[in-house]
């Protein structure tokens, strides 16, 4: 008996062919070459990047956004994430000497800028040595792999995660986006984990979809942006409690002045609480060890 003939009686298979299938049957151009099925619209709607491309095929591509990662990270077994966010402008404690070398012949200004940065290259120690603690954990639970760290996937804080993940020999996740300037994956993120976006919006929501803690270094707008968005959800209740670790207390406290907002009344003075204070990476782990009742 053929494989054809096999198929044909095989009570499992479906009658019709796959999407792919049919993908195939274009590519070999099995239909005649004519005016018609030359014709932009002749295209299957699923293959015609044009069309889903358009204006009014963007809730599609949210939809996309949203399931793509969601299969990927579910097929790879990651249960949960331990996300990381902060600066992509923080250097790495061996670029030290030279950003400093490179700074000395710049206006006050502009070499004050560089020594900030330099001197918060700590964090990138830290975040990395987070990473490693973490991953080298391995906790597995119900078959899915637990604390898979998660960062941006980008430069800096962002690289330290990674990095650390990578340290002990583990896998970790990059969520890039595309941007007008240059932007691509850090080195150390896992390949088939190395996923990229469109939509900001799109993106945060699968930060914080798998993630049981999140650690925050000092950054920019964008990692305001992703840990004011995480306060927001769990203060309104859209998001049950979790150990949320800011690290850089002395930044912090400089940049926003979280007591005054509860003095004003703006917010809660328990929602300070929403969030602890950490300065290395064993601070980190001891909390959430003890949040989540795990062995330290």
């Amino acid at each position: 008996m053929t494989e054809e003939e096999k198929q044909k009686r095989d009570l499992k298979d479906r009658k019709f062919y796959p999407a792919e299938k049919e993908a195939e049957f274009e590519k070999k151009g099995l239909a005649k070459h004519t005016p018609q099925t030359a014709h932009p619209s002749y295209k299957l709607a699923f293959q015609d990047t044009e069309f889903l491309l358009r204006e009014e095929l963007r809730p599609v591509r949210f939809q996309l956004e949203l399931l793509k990662p969601e299969m990927i990270l579910d097929e790879a077994g990651v249960g949960s994430t331990m996300v990381m966010y902060g600066s992509a402008r923080i250097p790495p404690p061996e670029s030290v000497e030279t950003a400093l070398e490179g700074a000395k012949d710049l206006p006050d200004d502009e070499r004050k800028v560089v020594e900030s940065l330099v001197a918060k290259s700590k964090y990138y120690g830290e975040a990395r040595k987070l990473a490693r603690m973490v991953t080298e954990k391995s906790i597995i639970e119900d078959g899915k792999r637990q604390f898979v760290v998660c960062s941006g996937g980008g430069p800096s804080i962002m690289e330290a995660a990674n990095r650390g993940a990578s340290d002990s020999g583990g896998e970790s996740i990059g969520l890039n986006i595309i941007l007008p300037h240059e932007q691509a994956p850090n080195q150390y993120v896992t390949p088939y984990l190395s996923l990229n976006f469109h939509y900001f919006a799109l993106r945060k929501m699968h930060f914080l979809l798998r993630a049981k803690a999140v650690a925050v270094f000092p950054g920019g707008f964008g990692t305001f942006d992703e840990f004011f968005e995480l306060l927001t959800l769990i203060q309104t209740g859209k998001m049950k409690p979790m150990p949320i670790l800011l690290f850089g207390k002395d930044f912090w406290t400089r940049v926003v002045n979280f007591e005054a907002l509860a003095e004003e009344g703006t917010i809660s003075k328990k929602d300070l609480d929403l969030f602890r204070w950490c300065e290395t990476a064993d601070e980190a782990w001891e909390h959430i060890a003890g949040f989540y009742e795990l062995e330290r």
